[in-house]
C-alpha cells in the first residue's frame, strides 16, 4: 500500500531540508495524535543522523503504541534531496505493519520556495487495507502541520 503527498512549502528547500532531519520538527508533525519519545541513551539527536534511531510512540500522548526504530539514510540527485526511512516496528500495535519505507524530497521550485513529497510505501498484510485510512489520515495531517509549520523555518 502506499500514500503519497505533494506540496510547495512556503520556505527555502534549505530550511525544508534541515527541518525533515530535525526531531524537533518530526515531533511537532506528529503531534498530537502521534507523541514520540527518543530510546536512545542520550536522547534525540540535534539534527537526524544515518543510521537507526529506536522511539517509543503513544496514540494521544497517553495510550503505548509501539515501538520502532526509524533506520535513515539522505542521498541527493541533482538539486534533489532525500530522506530515506526503512526502519520497522519493534513491538506493539505498531508492529502489525511488516514492511516501511518513507521517503521525503525536497528541491527548490522557480520562485525559490520548496517542492515537498512525500511517499509511504508500507506493508500490513492481512490488514493492509483496515490499517491504510488511519495511516492516510495521519498523513494529511503532517502536510498540515509541515505546511503551517515551514514559514517559521529560516
Amino acid at each position: 500500500m502506499h500514500v503519497m503527498l505533494k506540496q510547495v512549502l512556503d520556505c527555502d528547500p534549505d530550511a525544508a531540508w534541515a527541518a525533515i532531519r530535525s526531531p524537533v520538527v518530526f515531533r511537532a508533525v506528529a503531534a498530537p495524535l502521534l507523541s514520540f519519545t527518543s530510546a536512545e541513551p542520550h536522547g534525540f539527536p540535534a539534527t537526524w543522523t544515518q543510521g537507526e534511531h529506536p522511539v517509543t510512540a503513544r496514540l494521544l500522548g497517553l495510550i503505548p503504541v509501539g515501538e520502532q526504530t526509524i533506520d535513515l539514510t539522505f542521498t541527493q540527485k541533482g538539486d534533489v534531496r532525500f530522506v530515506h526511512d526503512t526502519g520497522e516496528a519493534t513491538s506493539g500495535a505498531l508492529s502489525i505493519v511488516s514492511y516501511w519505507h518513507h521517503t521525503m524530497a525536497v528541491s527548490p521550485t522557480k520562485d525559490g520556495r520548496t517542492l515537498y513529497r512525500d511517499r509511504l510505501l508500507f506493508d500490513a498484510e492481512p490488514l493492509s487495507l483496515a490499517v491504510w485510512p488511519g495511516i492516510w489520515a495521519f498523513w494529511q495531517w503532517r502536510a498540515l502541520q509541515l505546511k503551517r509549520l515551514a514559514p517559521s523555518w529560516t
